[in-house]
């Protein structure tokens, strides 16, 4: 529990998520324990428009009801139509409208969307829904739907040893859990899961779960939205779990040594 008491008293959090351990885990792309304290702190924002597309998707595939409390999405054909011209878009008619668009949006707390990044999500879930996988162990085929069949958002809120550690399950199925990622090329998935350091995030999840299945159901975001369903190997996620433990160690000497700040963090190594 002291780890536990001390991130509290020096973050002001009392667990960690994957999202943070990227950034004190040895080996990751994205190591920077100035930024795992900013994240931490709640002082590190990370939005772009590939991020929203991502959690539009994410919400459209598994919680539609939910896309309107979370969404504003641009429906601009007719201010389009009603303005005319060749570029009604660069007008300052239209960019006082859109500037409008966007204040209600904040006002209301929503996320702005275009809407051709609905359409494509549309068009992707689409290709989803009629895709199918080949069970190498079995022969049987099975719909990549079939994969996200499971309680949605499933929080999981507890201990590995004594870190304590909070996330979301994507989905936690029927003796497996399944996680949604978006790329730009399934053949490359393999590097995004050591680049984005998404095996930390399955060794946190099967190691809660007490359940080594792990899925991620991946797709491509650009025509024609080719699919995926890759397993987590063992050796996945035990260089998942190296990742981990080197961020708590990281996380411990920053801990037990209060007068030091991170930002004086540089990186050594041998090329």
């Amino acid at each position: 529990m002291d780890f536990a008491a001390k991130l509290m008293e020096r973050t002001g959090k009392g667990y960690l998520s994957y999202s943070a351990l990227k950034y004190a885990a040895d080996g990751s792309k994205q190591q920077d324990m100035k930024k795992f304290e900013l994240y931490m702190r709640g002082l590190l924002r990370k939005e772009s428009d590939a991020f929203n597309f991502g959690n539009l998707y994410e919400t459209m595939l598994e919680t539609p009801e939910k896309v309107a409390e979370k969404y504003y999405i641009i429906y601009d054909q007719g201010i389009v139509e009603e303005i005319g011209g060749k570029q009604p878009r660069s007008t300052n008619k239209y960019k006082e409208w859109l500037a409008a668009e966007h204040k209600y949006a904040e006002e209301k707390g929503l996320t702005v969307i275009p809407e051709e990044d609905v359409v494509r999500a549309e068009n992707m879930i689409i290709r989803l829904d009629e895709s199918e996988v080949v069970d190498p162990l079995t022969g049987e085929i099975r719909s990549v739907r079939s994969y996200l069949r499971g309680q949605k958002q499933y929080e999981i809120n507890g201990w590995i040893r004594d870190i304590p550690v909070k996330g979301f399950l994507d989905n936690r199925g029927d003796g497996f859990i399944s996680d949604i990622k978006t790329t730009r090329d399934v053949h490359g998935f393999k590097y995004d899961v050591r680049s984005y350091d998404y095996d930390i995030q399955a060794y946190i999840y099967t190691e809660h779960e007490q359940n080594p299945d792990f899925y991620w159901v991946v797709q491509e975001k650009a025509v024609p939205h080719l699919c995926g369903v890759f397993k987590a190997s063992e050796i996945t996620i035990g260089v998942g779990g190296e990742k981990f433990w080197s961020a708590i160690t990281n996380i411990r000497k920053w801990l037990n040594s209060p007068t030091k700040e991170t930002g004086s963090f540089a990186l050594y190594g041998t090329i």
